[in-house]
């Protein structure tokens, strides 16, 4: 009747799952399994958590530069733009832009009650601040609507912080080229009321920009009717390069056009390299598990050498007996697989309250922000890669099982009971 059963019998369960249960004289093999198990989890579990943060950090670092950098950005050959409302309005009709920005640029020294810090002053319409909303969605209450008073602007949070500064304050800006004298060109120092504090979550930009009305930071900067950049971002970042040739068409020959790709590539390159490296590096802790599997197994088989007999000599084919062994095995993987999953995936969900926590019990900063540029700790799972993790390990818990699934059904019933 056993040759009769069909692949994957329910005996053939039954026999693999009694075989996964720990006897004393079988602690050992119960113990390797257990190894393998934990194995395979930790190994899921840390490339997924690792392969996520990778993924956050890149995806957070690159949607917080690009939303004040902007995905292009033109400048003008020899001098500022005059007609950056003309332009502005072509470049929103070209495809695949998503929003366009003018502004005025410009390095000043900010100090206000003894502290001092060098910042960049961005001038830039109310209309146009509202549609970053990566900013405005962070500005404190009733910022957007004095911003229009000429004499206004808003701060970083970490800027306000570091000078003791609040809404309502003054901050005095002093600009190095200013008034041209007699006497040579003088700085240019003036003082401005605070009406808001905006906090994009990236240290870089809440430590260092000044929001400032951009018909107030022409007259600053002595542009005159002039912008220094226009900013556009597009609907996808990838795309930069292939949009900027019709962007160039828009804005003529006078004017540069350049993208982030070409500035930040570099940056952004090396973070993918490293992200592929990691994957690699991590893949070999799920690998070493596998083969704790194989050891296991080819112990296991050793010692149900005369159960493997008998099942033979009942009737049993072999391939019911590397069926019942590859069940034992795949179990095993299976059960590690899903419960790295689960562990990646509940860590992943809390990775900032886990930073926290490890934080305040070792007294240690894990994330500082002036070093990642990001205050918190991203994690973005992508669900292309964590499918991929989880095939790869039960593909490599399956090939564990084969040789030691061979060896049981390769033996011979008759030298097994032999010995016994």
């Amino acid at each position: 009747m056993a040759n009769k059963a069909r692949a994957f019998a329910p005996f053939e369960w039954m026999i693999a799952l009694r075989y996964l249960r720990p006897k004393r004289k079988e602690a050992f093999v119960s113990v390797i399994s257990i190894i393998s198990l934990i194995g395979i989890a930790l190994g899921v579990a840390a490339l997924i958590i690792v392969m996520a943060v990778m993924n956050g950090f890149r995806h957070d670092l690159l949607s917080r530069i690009l939303v004040l950098q902007g995905d292009v950005w033109i400048q003008g050959y020899y001098s500022d733009i005059p007609n950056y409302d003309t332009l502005a309005a072509r470049l929103r009709k070209v495809p695949g832009v998503e929003n366009v920005v003018s502004v005025v640029d410009g390095e000043v020294l900010a100090t206000s009650r003894g502290f001092s810090n060098g910042v960049l002053v961005r001038g830039i319409s109310g209309r146009d601040l509202k549609s970053l909303t990566l900013v405005s969605k962070t500005l404190s209450d009733g910022a957007l609507e004095r911003f229009h008073d000429g004499n206004a602007v808003i701060i970083g949070e970490r800027l306000a912080q570091k000078m003791r500064l609040r809404t309502g304050m003054e901050i005095t800006l002093v600009a190095p080229r200013g008034n041209v004298t007699p006497f040579g060109v003088t700085p240019r120092v003036k003082t401005y009321r605070i009406v808001g504090t905006f906090d994009v979550g990236m240290s870089t930009y809440d430590d260092t920009f000044v929001f400032m009305p951009i018909e107030e930071a022409q007259d600053y900067f002595n542009l005159g009717h002039a912008a220094n950049q226009i900013i556009v971002s597009l609907n996808d970042s990838d795309r930069a390069i292939a949009l900027a040739g019709p962007i160039q068409q828009a804005v003529g020959p006078a004017n540069q056009v350049r993208t982030w790709e070409d500035s930040k590539s570099p940056f952004f390159v090396a973070v993918e390299v490293e992200r592929n490296v990691m994957f690699l590096i991590l893949s070999l802790i799920i690998l070493v598990a596998a083969l704790n599997i194989i050891s296991g197994l080819y112990m296991l088989v050793k010692n149900k050498s005369a159960d493997i007999a008998i099942l033979r000599t009942m009737g049993a084919t072999r391939g019911a007996v590397m069926r019942v062994f590859l069940i034992s095995g795949m179990a095993i993987g299976s059960a590690g697989t899903l419960l790295g999953f689960v562990i990646g995936y509940f860590f992943c969900r809390n990775i900032d309250n886990i930073k926290q926590a490890l934080s305040s019990l070792t007294g240690i900063p894990l994330f500082d922000p002036t070093i990642y540029f990001l205050e918190h700790m991203p994690a973005r799972m992508e669900m292309d890669e964590v499918i991929a993790t989880v095939i790869m390990a039960l593909v490599l818990s399956f090939l564990a099982t084969l040789y030691p699934s061979w060896r049981a059904a390769s033996l011979d019933p008759v030298e097994a009971l032999r010995y016994e």
